[in-house]
């Protein structure tokens, strides 16, 4: 699971003589990052995926050292700076602060009235943060039912306890999101590895399909395997398959493999899988949400599927 980003250069233009700023903007050794904060321009070749994530922590960073009235980074904010994985990135930097600032204020910074006391407080790269814990709840409370699930899976496999989140949603047991909160809380697993396995695995909740089983283990005849989500007792598996699987250069998790050997290895733990009964089926981020589930019910027994209801504090993707 991902953890805190590493600590890049962050400069703030009061910290520079104004001429130093230009001369380093101008010949691309610095970039932009908010009004009067910059950072060392990145390598060339970085993918888009991880400099739009990079910028959003770079912009975090910045923010928290650059306002006053004692600001802690929040929510999504937090969530990126503490090293969890977002369904979506988020616009702006979220920040609480004990009191609305009257006057005009800093459109890049999303500002929530409230009290952040010691124990929910963490020092990340730098900044004052809401701590692992607080950070999940407020997530969970303020994000889309998926948003704020991919956050709860990341933090359990990170060793979060699920007692501790309860207890944080419990100090306002009666707020905005509350119910939604603790439901997506409950359905909240460890064992999912990426934002796109914890989609999946909505996709499939939002039916009313019981829980699958995540990281299924399996004996094959060339050694044990998992299989990223299914129902053991119905011998179905299912795996999202990413390109990073596949990608052999920078970024990819086989940065120094042949792409053939790569597709060969996944092309026969597959038969290796089904040896063994199991029907394993395969989904891509370019699947909808319908044919995934309408592809499931295939295999799932009648009379589950005469049963099912839809789940409705989880909606649609």
């Amino acid at each position: 699971m991902p953890r805190p980003e590493p600590e890049h250069p962050l400069h703030l233009a009061h910290e520079h003589l104004p001429d130093v700023v230009r001369r380093h903007l101008a010949d691309g050794a610095w970039e932009r990052v908010r009004r009067g904060a910059y950072r060392d321009a990145p390598p060339p070749g970085v993918p888009p995926v991880v400099a739009a994530r990079t910028l959003a922590v770079d912009r975090a960073r910045a923010v928290g050292r650059g306002l006053r009235c004692d600001p802690v980074v929040s929510h999504a904010s937090a969530a990126l700076l503490h090293g969890l994985p977002l369904w979506e990135l988020p616009a702006t930097t979220h920040v609480v602060q004990p009191y609305r600032r009257s006057g005009s204020a800093a459109r890049d910074v999303t500002r929530h009235v409230g009290e952040v006391g010691a124990e929910d407080r963490a020092t990340v790269l730098g900044v004052t943060t809401t701590s692992l814990v607080r950070t999940v709840a407020d997530c969970l409370r303020t994000m889309p039912a998926l948003d704020g699930l991919v956050v709860a899976d990341a933090a359990l496999a990170r060793g979060v306890r699920r007692s501790d989140v309860t207890a944080v949603l419990d100090r306002r047991p009666g707020g905005r999101g509350s119910r939604r909160s603790r439901h997506v809380l409950a359905l909240a697993d460890p064992g999912a590895e990426s934002a796109r396995e914890t989609w999946l695995r909505y996709v499939l909740l939002r039916t009313g399909l019981p829980r699958p089983e995540t990281q299924v283990p399996l004996r094959t005849e060339v050694g044990p395997m998992r299989a990223d989500l299914g129902w053991p007792r119905w011998r179905l598996l299912l795996e999202f398959d990413g390109l990073l699987k596949y990608r052999t250069g920078p970024g990819g998790v086989a940065p120094h493999e042949d792409p053939g050997r790569v597709l060969v290895r996944e092309k026969l733990r597959q038969e290796a899988i089904e040896r063994t009964g199991h029907r394993l089926l395969r989904v891509t981020a370019r699947d909808r949400p319908s044919d995934v589930v309408a592809r499931v019910l295939r295999h799932v027994p009648v009379d589950v599927v005469r049963g099912l209801r839809p789940d409705p504090r989880l909606p649609p993707v």
